[in-house]
Formats: structure tokens, C-alpha cells, sequence
């Protein structure tokens, strides 16, 4: 990742990320924690730096993933984000790992089947799955 060209340095600009990621902070949380410290950010620049960084933090983060079993258990939530109710399929390998994660809005064979997809994609085929 090149952070060339940006006011903060990629120290902040991360933190603000893992901010916003790991703790669901809004945007405006995160230019009032950064403010208490002294380092005047506006929320508006933070939105952009998610909106840019994340999806290549979370491919670095794949990439980096060490292998899961070969055993899967599948199971799926109803889960409510920011407001709206989202279908959240999972799958975790017989130590407790998590394999891959799937949102839908809806709860029918599509997106199951999308889901197994996706997991058999980035970790291959597993032996069993219950």
C-alpha cells in the first residue's frame, strides 16, 4: 500500500481504519478521539481513507491467512448493521477458525450457494462440512 501523497502519515491513517473497522466508530468518534490527541483530521477525510484503504488492507489480510482444516461448520445469523437486518453466513474449520463470512439481504439457496463459493474460492474444497 502507498500512502505518497497524503497529509497524515500511514500510522494514522491506519489506526483511523482499524478504528472505524474493529470498533464501530462513526467517522465523526474517530475525528473526536484523533482531536483529544492533537491531530485535527476531518471526518469526511476519514470516510475516504475507509473507502480507499480497507478493501486493500482486507486483500492483504487473505493473502496473509494461514490454511484452515479440511473440517467446516457451517452456520448463519440474523444480524441488525446500522440499521438494517442482514443475513450472516459463516463458516469456522474444527479449531474454531474462521474460514469465510458471507452478508446477504436475503436468506434463500442463491445466497448460500453464494456464500460456499466464495469459501470454496479463496480455501478450496474441505473434506467434510456439517
Amino acid at each position: 500500500m502507498q500512502f505518497t501523497g497524503y497529509h497524515f502519515p500511514s500510522d494514522i491513517i491506519l489506526q483511523a481504519i482499524r478504528y472505524y473497522i474493529a470498533y464501530k466508530l462513526s467517522f465523526r468518534d474517530i475525528e473526536e478521539i484523533f482531536a483529544e490527541r492533537g491531530i485535527q483530521v476531518d471526518h469526511a477525510t476519514i470516510n475516504r481513507w475507509v473507502i480507499r484503504f480497507a478493501p486493500l488492507i482486507e486483500q492483504n489480510a487473505r493473502a496473509r491467512k494461514h490454511q484452515v482444516s479440511s473440517s467446516w461448520r457451517m452456520d448463519e445469523a440474523y444480524i441488525k448493521i446500522k440499521g438494517k437486518w442482514w443475513y450472516y453466513y459463516r463458516a469456522v474449520d474444527k479449531y474454531g477458525d474462521i474460514v469465510d463470512f458471507y452478508l446477504s439481504q436475503t436468506r434463500d439457496e442463491k445466497s448460500a450457494q453464494a456464500f460456499l463459493r466464495k469459501a470454496i474460492r479463496t480455501n478450496g474444497l474441505p473434506d467434510s462440512c456439517y
